[in-house]
Protein backbone atom coordinates (compact mmCIF):
# COMPACT_ATOMS: atom_id res chain seq x y z
CA UNK A 1 0.00 0.00 0.00
CA UNK A 2 1.27 3.56 -0.80
CA UNK A 3 0.50 7.12 1.07
CA UNK A 4 -2.44 7.49 -1.17
CA UNK A 5 -4.00 4.06 -0.04
CA UNK A 6 -3.27 5.24 3.89
CA UNK A 7 -4.66 8.78 3.57
CA UNK A 8 -8.25 7.22 1.96
CA UNK A 9 -8.14 4.22 4.78
CA UNK A 10 -7.47 7.73 7.02
CA UNK A 11 -10.46 9.44 5.82
CA UNK A 12 -12.91 6.40 5.88
CA UNK A 13 -12.03 6.14 9.43
CA UNK A 14 -12.37 9.73 10.35
CA UNK A 15 -16.10 9.79 9.07
CA UNK A 16 -16.85 5.86 10.54
CA UNK A 17 -17.42 7.11 14.29
CA UNK A 18 -19.11 10.53 14.08
CA UNK A 19 -21.29 8.48 11.56
CA UNK A 20 -22.28 6.13 14.56
CA UNK A 21 -22.55 8.49 16.48
CA UNK A 22 -24.83 10.16 14.69
CA UNK A 23 -26.75 7.11 13.85
CA UNK A 24 -27.05 6.15 17.67
CA UNK A 25 -28.03 9.57 18.46
CA UNK A 26 -30.74 9.70 15.30
CA UNK A 27 -32.31 6.30 17.26
CA UNK A 28 -32.32 8.10 20.25
CA UNK A 29 -34.06 11.03 18.80
CA UNK A 30 -36.68 8.94 17.17
CA UNK A 31 -37.48 7.03 20.66
CA UNK A 32 -38.06 10.17 21.88
CA UNK A 33 -40.02 11.44 19.15
CA UNK A 34 -42.50 8.93 19.90
CA UNK A 35 -42.34 9.76 23.60
CA UNK A 36 -42.31 13.13 24.55
CA UNK A 37 -42.73 16.03 22.66
CA UNK A 38 -39.20 16.73 21.29
CA UNK A 39 -38.54 16.09 17.52
CA UNK A 40 -35.50 16.44 16.56
CA UNK A 41 -35.29 13.48 13.82
CA UNK A 42 -35.57 16.25 11.00
CA UNK A 43 -31.90 17.88 11.74
CA UNK A 44 -30.71 14.47 12.91
CA UNK A 45 -31.66 12.50 9.87
CA UNK A 46 -30.40 15.22 7.79
CA UNK A 47 -26.69 14.82 10.07
CA UNK A 48 -26.84 11.27 9.75
CA UNK A 49 -27.76 10.92 5.99
CA UNK A 50 -24.53 13.42 5.06
CA UNK A 51 -22.26 11.48 7.04
CA UNK A 52 -23.51 7.97 5.78
CA UNK A 53 -22.98 9.11 2.26
CA UNK A 54 -19.35 10.84 3.25
CA UNK A 55 -19.00 7.10 4.73
CA UNK A 56 -20.18 5.42 1.14
CA UNK A 57 -18.29 7.88 -0.71
CA UNK A 58 -14.86 7.40 1.66
CA UNK A 59 -15.40 3.35 1.57
CA UNK A 60 -15.75 3.41 -2.15
CA UNK A 61 -12.80 5.11 -2.36
CA UNK A 62 -10.72 3.08 0.33
CA UNK A 63 -12.13 -0.04 -1.44
CA UNK A 64 -10.38 1.34 -5.09
CA UNK A 65 -7.29 2.10 -3.86
CA UNK A 66 -6.62 -0.27 -0.58
CA UNK A 67 -7.77 -3.55 -3.21
CA UNK A 68 -9.62 -5.04 -0.83
CA UNK A 69 -10.91 -8.21 -1.72
CA UNK A 70 -15.06 -8.26 -1.81
CA UNK A 71 -15.31 -9.66 1.55
CA UNK A 72 -13.86 -7.13 3.33
CA UNK A 73 -15.36 -4.29 1.13
CA UNK A 74 -18.71 -5.99 2.51
CA UNK A 75 -17.71 -6.09 5.96
CA UNK A 76 -16.80 -2.06 5.61
CA UNK A 77 -20.22 -1.31 4.15
CA UNK A 78 -22.32 -3.36 6.74
CA UNK A 79 -20.57 -1.88 9.88
CA UNK A 80 -21.94 1.48 8.51
CA UNK A 81 -25.70 0.35 8.36
CA UNK A 82 -24.85 -1.03 12.39
CA UNK A 83 -25.55 1.25 14.86
CA UNK A 84 -22.19 0.28 16.52
CA UNK A 85 -20.77 -0.36 13.69
CA UNK A 86 -18.61 2.26 12.79
CA UNK A 87 -16.82 1.98 16.04
CA UNK A 88 -15.47 -1.76 15.11
CA UNK A 89 -14.75 -0.19 11.81
CA UNK A 90 -13.31 2.59 13.23
CA UNK A 91 -10.47 -0.06 15.14
CA UNK A 92 -9.61 -2.39 12.34
CA UNK A 93 -9.25 0.82 9.68
CA UNK A 94 -6.19 2.29 12.43
CA UNK A 95 -4.43 -1.12 12.25
CA UNK A 96 -4.76 -1.06 8.21
CA UNK A 97 -3.72 2.30 8.02
CA UNK A 98 -1.19 1.84 10.43
CA UNK A 99 0.59 -1.34 7.91
CA UNK A 100 -0.05 0.91 5.23
CA UNK A 101 2.30 3.66 6.04
CA UNK A 102 4.67 1.20 7.73
CA UNK A 103 4.98 -0.74 4.38
CA UNK A 104 5.10 2.61 2.59
CA UNK A 105 8.17 3.73 4.23
CA UNK A 106 9.81 0.11 4.15
CA UNK A 107 9.12 0.43 0.52
CA UNK A 108 10.56 3.80 0.19
CA UNK A 109 13.49 3.28 2.47
CA UNK A 110 14.44 0.16 0.56
CA UNK A 111 13.99 -2.19 3.36
CA UNK A 112 11.26 -4.24 1.41
CA UNK A 113 10.07 -4.81 -2.62
CA UNK A 114 6.66 -4.91 -1.76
Amino acid sequence: MDIKTASALRRLRLVSGPEAISFLLLLVCSVLKRTTDFNAVPVMGAVHGFLFVLYVIFWADAWNRAKWSLGTAAFYFVMSVLPTGGFFADHRLKHEAEDAVIASRARKEGVVNA
